[in-house]
């Protein structure tokens, strides 16, 4: 899932890992997701919840685990793209410097354009092995607390998608929506059951 409303949001920044906290509005909408979870696991269920260090996620993790009796662990490879000296800086500031990805070619490599941008290729390599570890846990149930823009990259990580492959990938997952990934017991195949939903947050 992806954390909810954060002030980076509100105050036209730009967010990355620009350490923004939660909204009051997304303090409230943390709340409605960590219901809506726990009205769709199961109480027998063997949870685990891991999130992006970010105090932003780090606080939805919170919600969440007390709604599901776990402690939160937090993984640092699953905080959103670095944009570099732009993190915390007005939006305006990136925009006037940003260089858009081109539509072919090595997008992956792409850099664009603020000092200091992680590339889609630096995100996505932390985010699969990220995944290679979570995805060997023992539990039923796996919350990953995460960003828009790395939100993608994990979903493309549970399919089995080369990161080579990786880089016209996008999901579309509004800020505190829940993506529901599943892999079934016998044939072990893995399905996007749901991408995006935002219906608790209504």
């Amino acid at each position: 899932m992806t954390h909810p409303e954060a002030t980076h949001h509100v105050d036209g920044l730009v967010g990355g890992q620009f350490d923004s906290t939660l909204t009051p509005r997304g303090e409230r909408q943390a709340a409605a997701l960590a219901r809506a979870l726990r009205d769709r696991i199961e109480t027998s269920a063997r949870v685990a919840v891991v999130a992006s260090d970010l105090q932003r996620t780090r606080l939805t993790a919170a919600s969440i685990g007390a709604a599901l009796g776990v402690e939160p662990t937090l993984d640092p490879r699953l905080r959103e793209k670095s944009y570099g000296e732009a993190g915390g800086r007005p939006q305006a500031w990136l925009d006037a410097r940003f260089v858009p990805p081109p539509a072919v070619g090595d997008r992956l490599r792409h850099h664009d354009g603020a000092p200091g941008t992680e590339t889609r290729l630096d995100v996505a390599v932390r985010v699969y092995d990220a995944m290679t570890d979570l995805l060997a846990r023992d539990v039923d149930e796996l919350v990953v607390v995460t960003h828009g823009f790395t939100a993608g990259l994990v979903v493309a990580a549970w399919i089995g998608m080369p990161i080579e492959a990786a880089g016209h990938v996008a999901f579309p997952v509004p800020s505190g929506s829940i993506t529901t990934l599943r892999e079934d017991g016998f044939f072990h195949n893995r399905a996007v059951v749901a991408v995006g939903d935002v219906a608790h947050l209504r």
